[in-house]
């Protein structure tokens, strides 16, 4: 495994002085946020020579770019809003391209209005289901037009909130450039603690083999998404660190969720929880 960062969790005035300061603590590869390079996280319009520019820091500062975020909530109740979700997921899409990331990652959504990542009582809606779906297929096929796959994750507040409905998504939809990011601190319903290791037991056997990207983050409440460093919460790293390894998962773990001044103790605390897990063999 490779430990990498959203480029985001560092704030530099260029990217190319991100990239530095990232490859300066250790880490090995990034994904992509477009706010590294003074945009909004979606934009309309990209800079012609902003690939470029993406790729040359990467390569100078010895990181590997697996991923572009391209998230927008592709369960929002207006079908306008999604349109333009996709249209900006098209020239997001071909920034992963040019800079040879292989993945795009994705938010599968809410019908929140507001925040994608919010719970909304109608998520469970059979519209909800059927407007993420259409929007998917509409997304897969920008990513097949840009050579890329997109990785969403399950997340307790999303249309998509457990591994059981990511593996009815993925066998719905059936689509090799559809695959999944782990992030286990987004598992866990109300009363799921006390069942921890059953529910990333089942999460890796419902969805382990589909896995592209592993996320490193924590939470410290149920019922919702991750919102803090990982190794400061409730998650089990050791059980969640051995199952990537059970699952022969050999692609990125990327922090998030933390500000820049932590990163230094999570990568210290998550090459211990790797050095401890690894198999023999």
């Amino acid at each position: 495994m490779k430990l990498g960062v959203l480029s985001k969790v560092f704030s530099r005035p260029t990217v190319e002085a991100v990239f530095d300061a990232i490859a300066a603590v250790g880490l090995e590869c990034i994904q992509f946020n477009m706010e590294s390079a003074g945009l909004v996280p979606m934009p309309d319009e990209i800079p012609a020579d902003l690939p470029q520019r993406v790729r040359r820091a990467a390569a100078a500062s010895g990181l590997q770019i697996v991923s572009v975020q391209g998230t927008f909530n592709m369960s929002h109740p207006d079908a306008e809003f999604r349109c333009q979700g996709l249209r900006r997921l098209e020239k997001i899409a071909a920034v992963g391209q040019q800079v040879g990331a292989p993945f795009i990652a994705i938010c599968l959504g809410t019908r929140d209005r507001e925040d994608m990542w919010r719970y909304h009582p109608e998520n469970g809606s059979p519209e909800a289901w059927r407007d993420m779906v259409s929007c998917v297929r509409e997304a897969l096929e920008i990513a097949e037009r840009a050579g890329v796959t997109l990785a969403f994750e399950p997340e307790v507040t999303n249309v998509v909130d457990s591994a059981q409905q990511a593996r009815r998504l993925l066998d719905e939809i059936h689509s090799p450039r559809l695959k999944v990011t782990m992030d286990g601190a987004n598992l866990f319903h109300v009363g799921d603690v006390s069942r921890m290791s059953e529910v990333l037991d089942n999460a890796f056997a419902l969805v382990g083999r589909d896995m592209v990207i592993a996320h490193a983050k924590d939470f410290d409440q149920e019922g919702d998404m991750g919102r803090v460093a990982a190794g400061h919460g409730l998650l089990d790293y050791d059980h969640y660190i051995r199952l990537l390894y059970t699952y022969q998962f050999d692609g990125p773990l990327l922090l998030h969720g933390l500000p820049e001044s932590m990163v230094p103790g999570c990568i210290a605390f998550l090459r211990e929880k790797l050095a401890h897990a690894k198999p023999d063999r």
